[in-house]
């Protein structure tokens, strides 16, 4: 069976994991991405100081951007979920832009990787929910009338299972759109002659996407925040 040529792969290969590498390409690109995100924390991180110098001031800007962007939707009570939040974009944001490097792959391109990250935000939504309201979170399913709960609750119950399906393939769909369109270009025009444009697209929706699922998040968590009505 013919592969795909990515570098980590034929690293795996060298050592002897070649098959695992074939079968969980994105497990082995998401320790990439893991690894480029905690060697950043520690060289942005280092040193911090009350007067910040420049890799602070970058860490700060950041980390409050996502803070301030966060808690202008949820409130102060949402600082308790923000480690997630931040954590969620900086991997999506990385995973995308990875794959726009020749020999790389986007873990978030494969639908695997999303559905957990999507599996994540519904079970933390509903652990905000129940931590915020105890049993009572459950008037969020049933509706403004008690009369309506038989009607209400298959359609909130539905409508909650379908957010896992959207967060899933839209994320996918979009980056495993990307890296096709990109790899048909680096195979036709080459590594270093692929059209700029298609490339700073590459990067937009790379962003972009990592905005749309961390907003949607954000807002599931808010909701959960909020009392039924």
């Amino acid at each position: 069976m013919e592969h795909h040529f990515f570098l980590l792969t034929k690293l795996f290969e060298a050592i002897g994991w070649g098959e695992f590498a074939h079968h969980h390409n994105q497990v082995i690109h998401t320790w990439l991405v893991m690894l480029i995100l905690i060697v950043g924390a520690l060289i942005l991180g280092k040193g911090l100081q009350l007067i910040p110098h420049r890799k602070q001031n970058v860490l700060e800007l950041i980390i409050g951007g996502l803070e301030d962007f966060m808690t202008g939707i949820t409130g102060p009570e949402g600082r308790a979920f923000f480690p997630y939040i931040a954590t969620l974009f900086l991997y999506i944001l990385v995973s995308n832009l990875i794959g726009l490097v020749p020999g790389f792959f986007s873990p978030t391109a494969d639908i695997n990787t999303t559905a957990s990250m999507a599996i994540c935000t519904f079970a933390i939504t509903h652990a905000i929910g129940i931590k915020f309201h105890g049993f009572k979170y459950v008037k969020h399913f049933l509706g403004p009338a008690w009369y309506l709960a038989w009607l209400m609750l298959p359609i909130e119950l539905i409508g909650h299972l379908a957010r896992v399906l959207s967060l899933s393939i839209r994320l996918f769909g979009n980056i495993f759109a990307k890296e096709t369109v990109l790899g048909i270009l680096f195979i036709l025009a080459g590594f270093y002659l692929a059209p700029l444009p298609i490339l700073f697209l590459g990067i937009l929706v790379s962003f972009i996407q990592a905005v749309v699922f961390t907003l949607l998040s954000i807002v599931y968590f808010a909701g959960a925040m909020e009392d039924a009505h």
